[in-house]
């Protein structure tokens, strides 16, 4: 998700020198940035955010059609964020933020309407898949280039 957002903000939105903080922490555009709640910390060991945090999808996007649901919960870890201070130019610009954290408002899912499957995720889906029950977002994925 991190990468398609800092393309996305380059190309579509215009900011050429859109980056994440940790590759490149000079940029004008930290599109991509170290969670509020790392800023202050020095010695980084465990400290990221880690584990399972809720996700709450928006209806008629395509995440929700995968899950099926309006809530689930998937696993982190991690310490920068989609910056929220760009959230109303990406919305604008036509990226639907199909997932948010309701406890602390992150972007979770990211989607392009415009594309027949665009979606990146935040969390790490390959923490919750097996072989005998993979990931909803690996099926959808598999089937979408099949059917597409």
């Amino acid at each position: 998700m991190q990468c398609a957002v800092i393309e996305f903000a380059r190309n579509v939105l215009g900011l050429k020198d859109a980056h994440s903080r940790e590759m490149n922490p000079a940029t004008s555009n930290p599109v991509i940035d170290l969670l509020e709640a790392q800023k202050n910390i020095s010695h980084m060991g465990g400290t990221m955010r880690l584990g399972a945090y809720p996700c709450r999808l928006e209806e008629n996007t395509l995440a929700y059609s995968i899950y099926g649901k309006k809530e689930t919960t998937e696993r982190h870890r991690h310490r920068y964020e989609f910056n929220n201070e760009y959230l109303p130019k990406f919305k604008e610009a036509g990226m639907k933020l199909s997932g948010i954290n309701p406890e602390a408002g992150l972007v979770e899912i990211i989607e392009l309407s415009n594309h027949p499957f665009f979606i990146g995720v935040q969390f790490h889906p390959e923490y919750k898949s097996t072989v005998e029950k993979p990931h909803p977002l690996f099926v959808a994925f598999v089937k979408a280039t099949i059917t597409k």
